[in-house]
């Protein structure tokens, strides 16, 4: 499953917002009934997860912290504990709730963003935050990506 791309959309005066056609498709085509959203531990953004891609994030945090350890414990009750659970309607149309328009500074213009298996919400006034500057990001790739060809290189030679 694979979410790719950004589209602008609007919410109506009651949160209810259309989830993109193109996003529905790839949801539908998984089998997919429910998302889940929560908002993003990082970015004033919101972040649907489809029921699959939550569980094994889910069972992944859960692996790495323990039980039997309090500051772990609080970890994991905070990022399990302010979640929705998400269902269209037959429009393909969810509620935001209220809390979670303010916590992403949503007014009514809002940006879906595919993030590969996940769908980010960003208020269309933030749509600077997500992203670097071209540059930036061309030269933080190029890092990333350009040491690992080189350790490639070497490795075959």
């Amino acid at each position: 499953m694979r979410f790719l791309g950004n589209i602008e959309a609007k919410a109506d005066a009651k949160g209810r917002v259309f989830l993109p056609a193109v996003f529905r498709k790839t949801l539908q085509g998984s089998g997919e009934e429910y998302l889940i959203m929560r908002k993003d531990v990082f970015q004033p953004c919101l972040v649907l997860y489809p029921e699959a891609v939550w569980n094994e994030q889910m069972d992944s945090l859960r692996k790495r912290l323990s039980r039997w350890n309090s500051d772990n414990q609080r970890i994991f009750r905070q990022f399990v504990s302010d979640v929705e659970t998400i269902t269209l309607d037959a429009n393909g149309r969810f509620l935001i709730p209220k809390r979670y328009l303010k916590m992403a500074e949503i007014e009514q213009r809002v940006k879906f963003i595919g993030m590969g298996d996940t769908i980010e919400i960003w208020s269309c006034e933030n749509t600077e935050k997500p992203f670097m500057e071209p540059e930036e990001f061309g030269k933080a790739l190029e890092e990333m990506m350009g040491g690992a060809d080189k350790a490639e290189n070497a490795q075959q030679e």
